[in-house]
């Protein structure tokens, strides 16, 4: 997305006062500073600024390497665009329909993204939550955090764990103290995210300090079934990485980075290492792996729940290996096979995981429902593929011009499915239920 010129708005707040910019029909405040941590250490909640806050220029993302790799492919320059790296990455961007009137008060939803908690962006391109904003009329907070051996590493004694994850509680408790300034409403604040940003979602709901930061949670495509039984895992990774110091550069740290991940971690580790970083159990703001269970069923009815998964979401990944994405040349049997094989890695690492956590949050007298999205151009191999929900939810014709993940597909159709996926999500956010009763059983997409 490129720098606008600024427009001069600003929103008188906790934080301070911030500039702001008018973007077409949305108002846009972005890069605003949410707290601030030196390498390795918990975040403290940035205190409010004396000097004005210049919020025209995109929120930098955590330093990161993707280049030509999975996501590249699939967005293509929908993907990071041009963003700026800054590994103290705690910064949120505010997007408010333009014409709100003073006395309005509207819905917040807060963007966790996703990318394995070692890429992605709340600024990039593919994120962008204008159309989501100005069709429904909504408050979008998009929520930047650190990543990777700089957010979701640690032993607990030489190195915090989970500092990403306390990056986002910070980044909620200021939604808390600042978006009625926007004219958002604090007590109507959802949550949602997609992949590792659902995934965080989830363990947010078990994390300590959470309870009444957000009343409704939408959990997208979240790898569920490789979140667990990761204790060995990590302190390996941990042993391999002791070497990073307060003082490495940050090429060094991506270095050390990539080289604890791929296929020798799988071999060893099994599935759970293909999503090696991650929130780590037991460390704050998370309670031990065998009680996170009866905390999910302790905080169930505080929190409205939206959990669900796209139909094919292995293919993502099948697509982007070489041996296994030719199956389906294969005469005869390659397709089925090829199927089978998304049809099994997709219920292991999402489908299976997400309809327990639903199952268990309604028994612990939770309101939750899911829903399967089943979209895409027949015969694309990136059909319901994960991440294809980002498209539809992030609208913009111009970013997503000549994505992979769209080849093949009609405009006419995603702009039209996408906006009936939008109102899905803000409907939820406006309203979730009034009842159990009221709650839909699995929600067919389209």
């Amino acid at each position: 997305m490129p720098d606008l010129p600024l427009t001069g708005p600003t929103v008188e707040c906790p934080a301070g006062t911030i500039i702001a910019r008018v973007d077409g029909d949305v108002l846009r405040a972005t890069g605003i500073r949410y707290a601030h941590a030196a390498r390795f250490e918990a975040p403290s909640p940035q205190p409010p600024a004396d000097e004005p806050i210049d919020a025209t220029s995109w929120s930098p993302a955590c330093p990161q390497r993707d280049g030509e790799g999975i996501v590249h492919d699939t967005f293509g320059d929908a993907a990071l665009g041009e963003m700026v790296g800054d590994e103290h990455a705690q910064y949120v961007s505010v997007t408010a329909p333009a014409d709100r009137r003073p006395d309005e008060m509207l819905p917040v939803m807060v963007w966790i993204h996703g990318g394995s908690y070692i890429i992605g962006a709340a600024d990039a391109p593919c994120h962008d939550p204008a159309a989501l904003v100005a069709e429904q009329r909504v408050i979008v907070v998009s929520v930047t955090y650190r990543l990777g051996l700089f957010g979701f590493l640690g032993d607990g004694v030489e190195r915090p764990a989970n500092l990403g994850l306390l990056d986002m509680i910070e980044a909620l408790r200021w939604v808390q103290r600042n978006i009625a300034s926007f004219g958002g409403d604090p007590g109507a604040v959802t949550v949602f995210g997609e992949s590792a940003g659902g995934d965080a979602i989830a363990q947010l709901m078990a994390a300590d300090g959470v309870p009444g930061l957000f009343r409704r949670a939408i959990v997208q495509s979240a790898p569920l079934g490789i979140t667990r039984r990761r204790e060995r895992l990590h302190a390996d990774m941990f042993a391999a990485s002791h070497q990073v110091s307060e003082s490495a550069t940050v090429d060094e740290v991506l270095a050390v980075q990539e080289s604890m991940m791929g296929l020798k971690a799988v071999l060893q580790h099994g599935l759970p290492a293909f999503m090696s970083f991650g929130p780590q159990y037991g460390h704050d703001p998370l309670p031990p792996e065998s009680e996170v269970d009866a905390v999910w069923e302790q905080r169930a009815p505080e929190v409205e729940l939206l959990i669900g998964w796209n139909s094919r979401e292995a293919g993502f990944f099948t697509a982007a290996i070489g041996g296994v994405s030719s199956l389906p040349a294969v005469p005869v049997v390659g397709t089925r096979l090829y199927e089978c094989l998304v049809r099994q890695l997709t219920g292991a690492i999402y489908t299976s995981a997400a309809d327990r956590f639903a199952r268990r949050h309604r028994r612990a007298g939770g309101k939750a429902a899911q829903y399967v999205i089943d979209w895409g151009a027949a015969d694309h191999p990136l059909r319901s593929v994960h991440t294809v929900d980002i498209p539809l939810l992030f609208g913009n014709p111009e970013i997503w011009d000549g994505a992979p993940i769209l080849a093949g597909h009609d405009a006419d159709r995603a702009d039209r499915d996408g906006g009936r996926l939008r109102q899905i999500w803000a409907d939820f956010a406006r309203d979730g239920w009034t009842a159990p009763s009221d709650v839909p059983g699995l929600i067919r997409f389209p």
